[in-house]
Protein backbone atom coordinates (compact mmCIF):
# COMPACT_ATOMS: atom_id res chain seq x y z
CA UNK A 1 0.00 0.00 0.00
CA UNK A 2 1.57 3.61 -1.14
CA UNK A 3 2.23 6.00 1.95
CA UNK A 4 -1.12 7.90 0.02
CA UNK A 5 -3.24 5.43 0.20
CA UNK A 6 -2.33 4.52 4.03
CA UNK A 7 -2.95 8.34 4.63
CA UNK A 8 -6.46 8.10 2.97
CA UNK A 9 -7.30 4.39 4.45
CA UNK A 10 -6.47 6.74 8.33
CA UNK A 11 -8.48 9.32 7.43
CA UNK A 12 -11.28 7.65 6.56
CA UNK A 13 -11.22 5.52 10.00
CA UNK A 14 -11.58 8.92 11.80
CA UNK A 15 -15.33 10.18 13.20
CA UNK A 16 -16.50 12.88 10.70
CA UNK A 17 -16.36 15.42 13.33
CA UNK A 18 -12.28 15.26 13.21
CA UNK A 19 -10.52 18.39 13.25
CA UNK A 20 -7.61 19.16 11.26
CA UNK A 21 -5.33 19.42 14.59
CA UNK A 22 -6.67 15.46 15.14
CA UNK A 23 -5.38 14.56 11.55
CA UNK A 24 -2.44 16.15 12.07
CA UNK A 25 -1.63 14.49 15.06
CA UNK A 26 -2.65 11.14 13.85
CA UNK A 27 -0.23 11.36 10.63
CA UNK A 28 2.59 12.32 13.37
CA UNK A 29 2.04 9.83 15.62
CA UNK A 30 1.98 7.20 12.64
CA UNK A 31 5.29 8.68 11.53
CA UNK A 32 6.57 8.14 14.79
CA UNK A 33 5.63 4.54 15.00
CA UNK A 34 6.77 3.87 11.84
CA UNK A 35 10.31 5.22 12.25
CA UNK A 36 10.45 3.34 15.56
CA UNK A 37 9.62 -0.36 13.63
CA UNK A 38 12.26 0.79 10.82
CA UNK A 39 15.02 1.82 13.48
CA UNK A 40 16.47 -1.75 14.64
CA UNK A 41 16.49 -2.96 11.45
CA UNK A 42 18.82 0.34 10.26
CA UNK A 43 21.09 -0.74 13.22
CA UNK A 44 19.62 2.23 15.60
CA UNK A 45 18.84 0.96 18.85
CA UNK A 46 20.13 0.73 22.41
CA UNK A 47 20.96 -2.50 23.83
CA UNK A 48 19.08 -3.87 26.55
CA UNK A 49 22.16 -4.00 28.98
CA UNK A 50 22.89 -0.23 27.94
CA UNK A 51 19.22 0.95 29.05
CA UNK A 52 19.68 -1.16 32.11
CA UNK A 53 23.26 0.38 32.58
CA UNK A 54 21.97 3.95 32.02
CA UNK A 55 18.81 3.62 34.62
CA UNK A 56 20.97 2.25 36.85
CA UNK A 57 23.29 5.16 37.14
CA UNK A 58 20.46 7.66 36.99
CA UNK A 59 18.46 5.95 39.68
CA UNK A 60 21.26 6.31 42.14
Amino acid sequence: MSTKEEVIKLIKELPENVTLDDIMRELYVRKKIDKGIKEPDAGKFVSHEVVKEKLGKWLN
